[in-house]
C-alpha cells in the first residue's frame, strides 16, 4: 500500500534541489524523531549516492532503477519500494514525474 499522509510532522520548508532542478525534496521529521524526505524526480537519468541505507517508495509515476554493482534495470511504480545500501549509489531513469518518499535508516 502506498503511503498517502504523515500526521504530526515537522517539515523543513527549504527545499533540497538537486541536478539543476530535476529532483526537489523536503525533509520531514516524525513525532518519534524518524527522518524521511518527500519529493519528485522529473524526467532524467540521475545517479544518487547514499550515506545511510534508504528505502525508496514510489507514490506516483514510475521509474527504472539500477543499484550499484548491478547491470539490471528494474521498474518501480505506485506502491513499490526498493532498498539501497548505505555508502552506495543507484541510478534512476524517469520518463514522467516520479513522486517518492525516502525512508532513511
Amino acid at each position: 500500500m502506498t503511503t498517502t499522509q504523515f500526521d504530526g510532522v515537522s517539515v523543513n520548508t527549504q527545499a533540497n534541489v538537486y541536478f539543476d532542478g530535476k529532483c526537489v525534496s523536503h525533509g520531514i521529521t516524525l513525532a518519534d524523531g524518524t527522518r524521511k524526505s518527500v519529493g519528485v524526480v522529473l524526467p532524467a537519468t540521475l545517479t544518487f549516492g547514499t550515506a545511510a541505507p534508504e528505502i525508496m517508495e514510489c507514490v506516483a509515476g514510475g521509474c527504472e532503477y539500477k543499484l550499484a554493482g548491478s547491470d539490471q534495470w528494474l521498474q518501480a511504480g505506485p506502491g513499490d519500494k526498493f532498498s539501497v545500501s548505505g555508502n552506495s549509489s543507484f541510478e534512476i531513469r524517469v520518463t514522467e514525474a516520479f513522486h517518492y518518499i525516502c525512508h532513511y535508516g
